[in-house]
């Protein structure tokens, strides 16, 4: 195994640097936990990552652990909660695009879909355990960034960033 090139955004804190040599750029399959990343970085469009990774243990607790199935059924009373939590970022519409985004995943199993199979659908890596894949380890199929961007789309508040969000989920999940 090589040693472990740390990137000098990881430098400023402890936190950022577990993220790092723990998370980031390592492939995950794991369906919740790619919709969890997904939703976590529409929370932190428009401010610093260390901001989210502060707060995740409290966005997971307040989003019922990222289960998309339990996410899906929140309503009313679910996002006033929500709005009043100071655990987490309190932006509305992001809260609105992440019961919506569990919806739309409910939506794409119950056509026989996996949301870990589409995200890694587009993505073509060639991967040795023990390190991390290069820029140049990974290729993207043609078209699959427009299936990515429209299926992105239909999660309405990530719209704005749809293109930036969308590599960085997948740089920052593999």
């Amino acid at each position: 195994m090589t040693d472990l090139h740390r990137c000098a955004w990881a430098e400023s804190d402890p936190l950022m640097r577990a993220y790092h040599d723990e998370e980031w750029g390592v492939p995950e399959r794991d369906p919740r936990r790619l919709w969890e990343m997904l939703m976590l970085e529409g929370f932190q469009a428009g401010l610093a990552w260390i901001i989210v990774l502060r707060k995740r243990e409290a966005f997971r607790k307040a989003f019922a652990g990222f289960d998309p199935k339990k996410v899906a059924r929140f309503g009313k009373a679910d996002i006033k909660r929500l709005m009043a939590d100071a655990g987490i970022i309190r932006a509305r519409a992001k809260i609105d695009a992440t019961i919506r985004g569990a919806q739309i995943v409910g939506e794409m199993e119950e056509r026989g879909e996996s949301f870990g199979d589409f995200c890694w659908s587009s993505v073509r890596l060639s991967f040795t355990p023990g390190c991390r894949p290069s820029a140049s380890s990974t290729t993207t199929p043609p078209g699959a960034s427009g299936a990515i961007r429209s299926a992105i789309y239909r999660m309405p508040p990530l719209r704005t960033r749809k293109s930036t969000l969308s590599a960085i989920h997948f740089q920052s999940s593999g």
